[in-house]
């Protein structure tokens, strides 16, 4: 009983760092709301976690640093593992099994989700006919192409298609990868979990 309201107290702070840090990394791309009283403390209080993941150049290209996306990520498992810890009624080989499972979905569920949010802003430009060599829009199309190009080249096997039709496409087969991961990993935890060891 201790465990499970300590386990929800510490999942409770994750979520509002983790929202801390998603208001840092808006306030970065605005640097007048940087300078404000709010965006200083913010920042005192996520640049340490954040600096981090900035430190590792795996996570950047030339234009585009993902650090952001996966220190959100890790924050989002962490946040996954104390949850479901906080209902747990006993700790057996097939609850910790399911927990090691989820939060790797988790991870990658988030990542996924964050790729159809910006694919949706993209779609939503491109229709909306926004100026389209503006820099925010070269930016979601270095973070989209590279997925959408494997995605497209596996459906369309090379055949050329239109942006907006490449676009589409990839946002439903990642919004269908999505579900059915999220589908097949819901059943493998509850058959984890019913594990009697």
């Amino acid at each position: 009983m201790i465990m499970a309201a300590l386990a929800r107290i510490v999942g409770a702070v994750v979520s509002l760092y983790m929202l801390l840090c998603i208001v840092r990394i808006f306030f970065s791309w605005m640097p007048s709301l940087m300078n404000t009283k709010w965006g200083s403390l913010i920042a005192r209080f996520t640049d340490p976690y954040l600096d981090l993941f900035k430190a590792i150049s795996l996570f950047r290209t030339q234009t585009i640093d993902f650090s952001p996306i996966v220190a959100l990520a890790v924050l989002s498992v962490i946040n996954n593992l104390f949850m479901t810890l906080s209902y747990a009624v006993r700790i057996t080989l097939g609850f910790i099994l399911s927990l090691i499972l989820d939060a790797g979905w988790s991870a990658v569920s988030f990542l996924l989700g964050f790729f159809l949010v910006i694919a949706i802003i993209r779609i939503i430009g491109f229709v909306a006919r926004f100026a389209t060599l503006h820099p925010l829009w070269q930016i979601l199309d270095g973070i989209l192409n590279p997925l959408l190009f494997r995605i497209n080249r596996l459906i369309y096997r090379g055949r050329a298609v239109e942006y907006l039709q490449g676009l589409i496409t990839g946002f439903v087969a990642v919004l269908i990868v999505r579900t059915l991961g999220g589908l097949l990993v819901h059943l493998l935890t509850s058959l984890l979990m019913s594990l009697p060891f």
